[in-house]
């Protein structure tokens, strides 16, 4: 009798083990997720208006826009508390602390951010509701793309991501590095379908494309985008630029084409001597090719090329959207 309580006392610590590790370990897949939740928490961002309030004492309660150097100012403290970058409970938790200093004892404080104008992705070109959106969580391209009332009846077939800089605003400078410049290549079906996705960031550029287009660059009479509605050949980009400057060296043609689901390009090195004197083919351009007439290198043609698309930004604005 003895040795059958003593093997069900046995049997019950292993179960009573067990679920101290179950429980532990789920213990642990909750911590892990909340943190994970935490991290996609809106933070606040210049030019966004928060208000203040202060439990039991109205009179500190403010409604205010943080500055263009990430600060707000309080009512009874002389230094600037800093915003940026903060949830709306740790910039709470900053004011609790700057006010129990020297104001009040054991303050409640409670922050919301009332208008979000930080982090702005824009949406250009053939869409049916243009303009600048701001948003409060990560969001994908597709999302944008249906905020924006989706491709009009103007669309072509393929739509660009430009990113200047910076994946957040959260820097004290609010200031952009130029060097980071990328441009994303989709095809618009391969985004509705769902094939496609791009988790978008604060000063994207989303330009959706009436026609498809290549790009000339460099030492040509009116450098830019063609659109494209038929097949085009490389003479054929360069003839409707207007042709080369003059002193051009034909044999330092380049195509830059973007390999498929990268960023990166090939680099096709064409001798337009040779295509002129009949010696080579003259190549078929494919939509988004780069045709540089230039000695410049990949990463400096596609900034100018990303710059290009940002400077069909402001516009927008002007025109009511």
């Amino acid at each position: 009798m003895h040795r059958v309580i003593i093997y069900i006392a046995a049997i019950c610590l292993v179960a009573l083990s067990g679920l101290s590790t179950v429980g532990q370990t789920t213990g642990n897949a909750i911590v892990s997720t909340v943190a994970n939740a935490t991290d996609e928490r809106y933070r606040i961002g210049f030019q966004d208006t928060i208000e203040i309030q202060v439990f039991r004492h109205p009179e500190l309660n403010i409604r205010q826009t943080v500055s263009p150097t990430g600060t707000i100012r309080l009512y009874r403290h002389d230094k600037p508390i800093v915003a940026a970058c903060k949830t709306e409970r740790e910039l709470a938790q900053a004011i609790e602390a700057a006010y129990q200093v020297s104001y009040l004892k054991n303050p409640q404080v409670s922050v919301m951010v009332t208008e979000q104008k930080s982090q702005p992705i824009s949406v250009i070109g053939a869409v049916e509701k243009a303009g600048s959106y701001y948003v409060s969580r990560k969001m994908h391209l597709l999302e944008i793309l249906a905020m924006a009332g989706g491709p009009n009846k103007e669309a072509g077939t393929r739509m660009l991501v430009a990113r200047a800089g910076t994946s957040s605003n959260c820097q004290l400078d609010n200031q952009a590095s130029s060097d980071n410049m990328e441009l994303f290549n989709f095809k618009i079906r391969d985004v509705q379908e769902g094939k496609k996705s791009l988790k978008m960031e604060p000063g994207d550029i989303v330009s959706v494309l009436s026609s498809d287009f290549v790009y000339v660059y460099g030492n040509v009479t009116e450098p830019g985008q063609l659109a494209v509605r038929e097949p085009i050949t490389l003479t054929q980009a360069i003839a409707s630029s207007k042709g080369l400057k003059s002193a051009t060296d034909k044999r330092d043609v380049k195509i830059l084409r973007q390999r498929t689901d990268s960023l990166e390009r090939d680099e096709i090195v064409v001798d337009l001597k040779a295509v002129e004197d009949g010696k080579a083919k003259d190549p078929y351009l494919e939509p988004n090719d780069i045709v540089a007439v230039s000695k410049d290198g990949t990463k400096v043609i596609v900034n100018g090329i990303v710059k290009t698309i940002q400077n069909g930004v402001p516009g927008i604005f002007s025109r009511g959207f």
